[in-house]
């Protein structure tokens, strides 16, 4: 009889914390049947309160937990030791769940213009209180989720601009992804042409969307874009554009034992069309060696280069087709002030050649005078990657206010990043200047 009466107990606690989660949803702005869908209402809830990382983390706790108790009733009860290491990873997260609750429910309190002092409550006492928030007139929002995300987004260009011939022309409207039942913008209104012969600074905090940026341009992760390289569709064409696009990771993935002269045969096979005749792939083999300085260690052992060397060939390996558009992702990785400097020139020297070089370096003021532009990305306040700037590196200065990219870099971090926090300022500044540029 206890056990019923137990059971009949938190199956009231269950609608009552359910309907007053319907209300609650309703008054915030936010779909009411997420009230219906354990886990995902938890995470809502967050969202409610704008709590939105917070309900991450409870919604996750909650499913755990649910897990961990359905294993316990399949336990067997003389399995004393498998019972009291469950109860006490349920205990350990029934903690983390109320501290994240604790939290969210603070939120709620601030959007709803209540006092702290309601979050005890609400915590300890949940199916009754948010019931009663729910259902009383006296407890309102403030503010609703469609005004909170408002708030945050910086103004937009909001159109395209025409593509040039000899260059690149990317128009992003936005790279989203689906990230705990909602939409998540990732990237949002980037517009720009590059012009061939163009060396290029990325610019950017953690998380401001450069490597989703990069992903972005090249058609490896596709974006609700147009990206023309010249007269090419980068995207209708991918097949056919990837031989003319280079791309060169962080980190490099050669085999330490094979030849320098083996390595750069292997990628030459993999990155030039099968057309091309063994001759002429031996030819250009032997230019990219001499080019990249490379000729008179190429029967060394990969293993035994030095750490320019290394980073000079793993350059080469993706240079050996060719491209008219070159990405590195923090190429000067682990090497000192020369050495780095010798290879940004060599970088200058294949921008000069005609081609469109782009860059991602963490010291970018050691060697900024050997690049013509820069692309400043930014979060704004709703944590979507923007565009705070493009254009001439000395009128950057000019446009920030700043005298190196270390205090740009500064100016639009967040403030909890130890920046100023003055994204969405500049991130409007920029449009507005690029929207009387277009029109």
């Amino acid at each position: 009889m206890q056990l019923y009466f137990g059971e009949g107990i938190n199956i009231i606690a269950f609608l009552m914390t359910t309907i007053g989660y319907l209300l609650i949803f309703g008054k915030c702005g936010v779909k009411r049947y997420w009230a219906l869908i354990p886990v995902a209402r938890e995470y809502h809830l967050g969202v409610c309160a704008d709590k939105e990382e917070e309900g991450k983390q409870y919604s996750i706790l909650v499913a755990i937990m649910d897990v961990i108790s359905i294993a316990y009733l399949w336990l067997d009860d003389t399995d004393i030791r498998a019972i009291v290491i469950l109860l006490v990873f349920l205990f350990a997260f029934a903690i983390a769940k109320y501290i994240y609750l604790a939290r969210i429910y603070n939120g709620l309190a601030g959007v709803f213009g209540k006092s702290k002092k309601w979050v005890a409550p609400l915590v300890f006492f949940e199916a009754i209180m948010i019931l009663y928030w729910g259902i009383s007139p006296k407890f309102m929002p403030k503010k609703k989720v469609d005004d909170l995300t408002l708030a945050k987004q910086a103004k937009t260009l909001g159109t395209d601009i025409e593509s040039i011939k000899d260059g690149l022309t990317v128009n992003i409207t936005e790279r989203a992804v689906i990230d705990f039942f909602k939409k998540k913008v990732l990237l949002k209104d980037i517009h720009m042409c590059i012009p061939k012969g163009h060396m290029v600074l990325l610019l950017g905090g953690s998380g401001a969307g450069k490597t989703t940026y990069l992903n972005a341009i090249t058609g490896y992760e596709k974006a609700d874009a147009s990206i023309k390289l010249g007269d090419n569709d980068i995207y209708e064409d991918y097949a056919g554009m990837m031989y003319d696009i280079g791309f060169v990771p962080q980190q490099d993935l050669m085999r330490g034992n094979d030849t320098v002269a083996l390595t750069l045969s292997d990628a030459a096979t993999l990155r030039l069309p099968a057309s091309v005749p063994f001759a002429e792939r031996n030819k250009r083999i032997n230019e990219v060696l001499e080019q990249f300085g490379l000729t008179a260690v190429k029967n060394n052992l990969v293993e035994k280069l030095s750490g320019g060397q290394r980073k000079r060939l793993s350059i080469a390996m993706e240079f050996i087709s060719d491209p008219s558009l070159f990405i590195l992702d923090e190429p000067d990785s682990g090497l000192d002030g020369v050495v780095a400097r010798s290879l940004f020139e060599k970088l200058r020297a294949i921008a000069d050649e005609g081609k469109i070089v782009v860059v991602i370096t963490h010291t970018p003021d050691r060697v900024i005078d050997l690049f013509d532009d820069v692309i400043v990305l930014a979060k704004d306040s709703a944590r979507t990657g923007r565009l705070a700037y493009y254009g001439q590196v000395k009128e950057a200065y000019e446009f920030f206010g700043k005298s190196s990219m270390e205090e740009i870099l500064l100016s639009i971090n967040q403030k909890e990043e130890g920046g100023e926090g003055r994204a969405d300022e500049f991130v409007e500044k920029y449009a507005d200047y690029l929207r009387e540029m277009v029109g």
